[in-house]
């Protein structure tokens, strides 16, 4: 919630005097390990939005890694205990397209013909959502109470515009954002190589994709890269670091809550 001293945000979502949605935040193995703020951020976020926001402990990863490389059955033991741990909530939001849409498109083919365990997974793939579709498709927030000063483009990452369609809804609330200027990236919805296990794979391929994508962000002009999987955000900020460049890049959420103060991904801690 606001903190004290601190205008309410500009946001249409629950009333103050209407109990919101439980939520439970899927945190993403990458947020965990290499940059939680996007996990705050997300909280904020949603807080500010009238939920209540709650982190299950027991969440692991989502289990796209195995399903990707066709390991079926760690995919279903992995789904399970994610199912285990969120159902008992109104929604289940991810800061990543890629993770949401694993659960919301995938977990229900995990267990088709299994009748203990179907159900269950259709029911959480139908509440699940990708963090800024949630805020702008669900919750019906129209603005943020931010403030970036400064020149951004946005890449639209892979399985949140393909799978979930999320392109407008960043862009919408980036647009309530004080002192913001979004240029628009050439060829923004084209994948950035990253591509989860595809990069380790293929690593040739990845690296010529991606430098195109480096191309295309330095051509916009832009100050900050922004997007909402941190995936492809951590292959092209390496891409950007590797070529030279002082372009910043970071996760739409953290622009969102107001907290892009600290250090740019990939960049040193002040």
């Amino acid at each position: 919630m606001p903190a004290a001293g601190r205008p309410a945000p500009a946001t249409t979502g629950p009333s103050a005097s209407t109990p919101g949605p439980r939520v439970g935040l899927f945190v993403t193995c990458l947020v965990d390990l290499f940059r939680p703020t996007i996990g705050f951020a997300a909280v904020k976020l949603m807080e500010d939005a009238g939920c209540t926001v709650a982190v299950p402990r027991a969440q692991t990863c989502c289990g796209q890694p195995a399903y990707n490389s066709g390991d079926r059955a760690d995919a279903r033991a992995i789904a399970e205990q994610v199912i285990r741990a969120f159902e008992g909530f109104d929604y289940v939001v991810a800061p990543s397209g890629s993770c949401a849409g694993m659960i919301s498109h995938h977990y229900p083919s995990l267990f088709e013909g299994d009748p203990a365990w179907h159900g269950r997974a259709e029911a959480l793939a139908g509440k699940t959502h990708e963090l800024t579709s949630f805020l702008v498709d669900v919750l019906k927030v129209t603005a943020v109470d931010a403030r970036f000063d400064g020149s951004v483009t946005y890449h639209d990452s892979c399985s949140g515009l393909r799978e979930l369609g999320v392109q407008a809804q960043p862009r919408r609330l980036l647009d309530s954002v004080a002192g913001l200027a979004l240029t628009e990236l050439r060829d923004a919805d084209v994948c950035c190589g990253f591509g989860g296990t595809f990069c380790v794979k293929y690593p040739d391929v990845s690296a010529a994709i991606v430098g195109r994508k480096a191309q295309a962000i330095r051509e916009s002009g832009a100050g900050t890269l922004l997007a909402g999987d941190l995936g492809c955000l951590l292959n092209m900020a390496g891409k950007l670091a590797r070529d030279g460049t002082s372009i910043e890049v970071r996760h739409v959420a953290e622009v969102l809550a107001g907290m892009a103060d600290g250090p740019a991904i990939g960049a040193p801690r002040r």
